[in-house]
């Protein structure tokens, strides 16, 4: 990999979500003692991505910080269990995080009053998703985030397209019935990979993520650039930011660079959000440059650590 990660340095774990079996990598502080109780943090990975990549680089740096972070395999996807395989479903990825939660509070060493929780890209919209309804997190932050629900009902970021939704689920429709009748399951790309494919991309974000995900820059086995063409009507049907005016007081922080095509997402959230809250805006950073690249990494670790020493830490 172009930039470190970090994910050989976390400890593999498993941990249960309803009969199935979430992989994870446990990052621990540095002189860990068993005996001490820590704040903890549950990372959660981009639509495509997996543990071992920038989720991994931002629960190594919390733990660089004194915080047992948690970065893990959504369910359905990279080494955590479920089937079907490449689903993208909103409410079962929060169910995950739920479900992270409840493996933390298991941990001795884990002090359960001082849990929170940030993500990046579409991990940052639900983990926004949920801290509504998950009181055990303290304190949330999104990098990049992303809500998937609207870029489902009207495009990703650059692309206004005309009734987009309905194109979106007659397709579906078509897949369902496809596979309904015996077909093989249906599958799309997260990210354009080759050159005709990344030149005819109608949006940067799409462009970026090509580069981080399908080249040396982050690739990983596991993150296989696909998911099922159904996931789509449970996209639709999603809003992230649906009820984060209930979290109050309980605070959120957005960090976004100010050339991300995506930053609506977090002015949206932010909006929408009671205090205490906040947008913190990296200068010269794109969508993408956020994942990875220590220019801009640097500055929202030491925007995190200030965030969750104020909201979990020291609670």
């Amino acid at each position: 990999m172009l930039y470190d990660t970090h994910y050989k340095e976390g400890k593999k774990v498993y941990f249960k979500k309803f009969d199935l079996m979430i992989a994870g990598l446990l990052f621990l502080p540095d002189n860990f003692d068993e005996d001490k109780k820590y704040p903890a943090i549950v990372v959660t990975h981009p639509g495509g991505g997996v543990k071992e990549q920038c989720s991994s680089l931002y629960a190594w740096n919390l733990a660089k910080n004194g915080y047992v972070a948690l970065a893990f395999d959504a369910t359905h996807q990279g080494e955590s269990e479920g089937m079907p395989r490449y689903l993208e479903d909103p409410t079962s990825r929060v169910e995950d995080i739920r479900s992270a939660v409840d493996y933390l509070v298991t941990l001795d060493f884990v002090d359960e009053e001082k849990i929170g929780a940030m993500g990046i890209c579409a991990g940052g919209g639900y983990t926004m998703n949920a801290i509504q309804t998950e009181v055990r997190i303290k304190a949330a932050a999104g990098i990049s985030t992303w809500d998937v629900g609207d870029s489902a009902k009207n495009g990703f970021p650059g692309v206004n397209e005309e009734n987009f939704m309905q194109k979106l689920l007659k397709e579906v429709a078509q897949a369902r019935t496809l596979e309904a009748k015996g077909g093989k399951a249906q599958y799309w790309k997260y990210v354009p990979e080759t050159e005709d494919e990344i030149k005819n991309a109608p949006s940067t974000i799409a462009k970026e993520a090509s580069e981080y995900y399908r080249t040396s820059r982050c690739s990983y086995p596991t993150s296989v650039n696909k998911y099922l063409v159904s996931s789509n009507d449970k996209l639709a049907a999603w809003d992230a930011f649906c009820h984060i005016d209930t979290v109050s007081p309980r605070p959120i922080l957005l960090i976004v660079g100010s050339k991300a095509d995506t930053l609506y997402y977090s002015q949206d959230c932010y909006n929408r959000a009671c205090e205490p809250k906040e947008i913190y805006t990296i200068e010269g950073a794109t969508h993408v440059d956020l994942y990875d690249k220590p220019e801009f990494v640097s500055q929202v670790v030491k925007k995190l650590v200030d965030f969750f020493d104020k909201g979990v830490k020291y609670v």
